[in-house]
């Protein structure tokens, strides 16, 4: 993977943000500076996975803030903040402070700023070599288990319905899917019928992870060929061996 060392600032001009981007540019960093608008940051074609956001006036920007916390959902982005106290306090309460890969108080050191986004850089390039696993489950708790479980080693997305898969897979690929066999409206053998009648999907691999344990289920999908039929009694070491195995298998056999 070619190493990425761009970044997007999200600011208005202005002598603080000329001096911000001559310390990154001095760090060997590409930047893309875009003002703090949705409609602008959408427009940008091929965008960077990490953000660096200047708040001037919160108020003025809420929907961007609200913008950058689906990106972190939604995409793992790697969020940097940088604002007054009080600015950071009220932005904590849509994007908690445990989400963003960094913050900086106003005036920022931009010497000291500059050197941690190059480690953010770093650490989202491990990330991005890491295979990608869409977790889909209608349980909100088991999702969180699974992604605390999983996140080490893998990058981990997770959606809450069969729709919201489909609808993530047209965006996005990944490496191997966790499918539950029980949701509402789209079951999960619905789900992976959908994915085998498309030619982008079909090749993904599917491991179902679900409670439904009786004979009739399993032959119900047998079929459809998922990769594995797990249970979510399995322990979290079990459930890593298995999907290690499953990728270790595929590389032996350069699948």
């Amino acid at each position: 993977m070619a190493k990425d060392n761009r970044i997007l600032l999200i600011a208005n001009q202005g002598f603080m943000i000329n001096s911000i981007k001559a310390e990154l540019v001095n760090h060997a960093l590409e930047i893309i500076h875009v003002k703090p608008s949705v409609t602008d940051i959408e427009n940008l074609e091929d965008k960077p996975n990490v953000y660096v956001l200047y708040i001037e006036e919160l108020d003025t920007i809420l929907d961007v803030i609200v913008y950058l916390k689906d990106r972190i959902v939604e995409d793992k982005a790697a969020v940097n903040v940088i604002g007054n106290h009080d600015d950071l306090d009220r932005l904590y309460l849509t994007i908690p402070k445990d989400r963003l890969a960094g913050v900086f108080m106003r005036p920022v050191n931009v010497k000291d700023m500059a050197v941690s986004i190059v480690d953010v850089i770093k650490d989202e390039e491990n990330r991005l070599a890491k295979k990608k696993i869409l977790i889909v489950d209608d349980d909100g708790t088991m999702l969180r288990t699974i992604e605390s479980w999983l996140s080490n080693k893998y990058q981990v997305f997770m959606v809450n319905s069969g729709m919201a898969a489909i609808t993530f897979l047209a965006k996005k690929e990944v490496d191997l899917i966790l499918l539950d066999y029980e949701m509402p409206v789209t079951s999960g053998p619905q789900v992976l019928e959908m994915l085998k009648s498309e030619s982008a999907t079909q090749s993904i691999p599917v491991m179902f992870l679900t409670n439904k344990s009786d004979k009739e289920s399993v032959m119900n999908v047998l079929s459809l060929k998922p990769e594995k039929y797990l249970l979510k009694t399995l322990t979290r070491d079990e459930l890593i061996a298995n999907i290690d195995d499953f990728f270790e298998r595929r590389k032996a056999t350069n699948y």
